[in-house]
């Protein structure tokens, strides 16, 4: 039976981050996505200019009121989320989380604590922050940060392995018992993934390729929550997202697009043309 997911997250009419990025990979592998947009913009924000609406925190209430209404919820298998706009969708978000999980205990919530990056530093509004690491991971069963999120969120380093075991470490004692380091700089030329659960770690690194665009981490997070559904097994999920992911990017950039090609390259989500081990460390 299909496992059913609720997305809550953005959605762009152009192009593919968030909803746009999220659902799209899910359902192509045969899950059933009950998508709620917190906006809906023309495109994404990385372009400088865009079109649109923020949505507040009410739609999102009413729209899963609705789902409610159908009585779906106890058949809800899993919540994910990605970048919080404001405290009021945040705030939506965590009593859909405890909505789903009252009507199903066995429900997953997958937090992607969006919160900023290296070299650009927190890009999210003030609050924002506070939010994910005082109430949003508490409730948590995954979490996916990169680098910078994994360290502002604990206060740890993670450059070393070491560092990166501690900190993930640090995180899961804030709530969520799974947790894949999105980017961790393996080696020169590559980009490493790190994930963590029942005190084992496994890595996996893949070549860095010459691509800058957006989404590529809603992609991960929604196949990484998929896998683990699945597999059951942290080092699975993490071998074929981080797969899936990297063949998707290198179409991308064999394209020269400025866009991923989640359409284009869907079968790198069913089938990747290269997969990486992950290794225990």
């Amino acid at each position: 039976m299909a496992e059913n997911i609720l997305s809550i997250q953005s959605w762009v009419a152009y192009g593919h981050v968030g909803n746009a990025s999220a659902m799209f990979p899910l359902q192509r592998l045969g899950a059933e996505v009950w998508g709620i947009h917190t906006v809906q913009f023309s495109n994404h924000t990385g372009y400088g200019a865009w079109r649109g609406q923020v949505f507040g925190g009410d739609l999102v209430r009413e729209c899963l009121a609705g789902i409610e209404e159908r009585g779906a919820l106890p058949r809800c298998d899993a919540v994910l989320s990605g970048y919080v706009g404001g405290a009021d969708i945040g705030d939506a978000i965590l009593e859909a989380v405890e909505k789903v999980k009252a009507a199903n205990p066995a429900a997953l919530y997958c937090c992607d604590p969006v919160i900023g990056d290296t070299g650009r530093g927190v890009f999210v509004r003030p609050g924002i922050p506070e939010f994910f690491r005082d109430r949003a991971l508490a409730l948590a069963d995954i979490a996916t940060p990169n680098r910078f999120e994994l360290e502002y969120l604990t206060g740890l380093p993670a450059g070393t392995l070491g560092e990166c075991k501690a900190a993930l470490t640090a995180l899961q004692a804030m709530g969520p018992r799974c947790v894949l380091l999105t980017s961790h700089e393996e080696e020169p030329g590559r980009i490493g993934m790190i994930a963590a659960e029942g005190g084992q770690f496994w890595r996996l690194n893949t070549p860095l390729l010459p691509v800058s665009v957006n989404g590529a981490g809603d992609a991960i997070s929604a196949l990484f929550l998929l896998h683990r559904m699945r597999s059951g097994s942290a080092a699975e999920a993490l071998s074929r997202a981080a797969s899936s992911v990297f063949g998707l990017l290198r179409r991308t950039a064999e394209a020269g697009s400025r866009e991923i090609l989640t359409v284009a390259a869907q079968e790198e989500f069913v089938n990747p043309s290269e997969l990486f081990p992950a290794l225990p460390c």
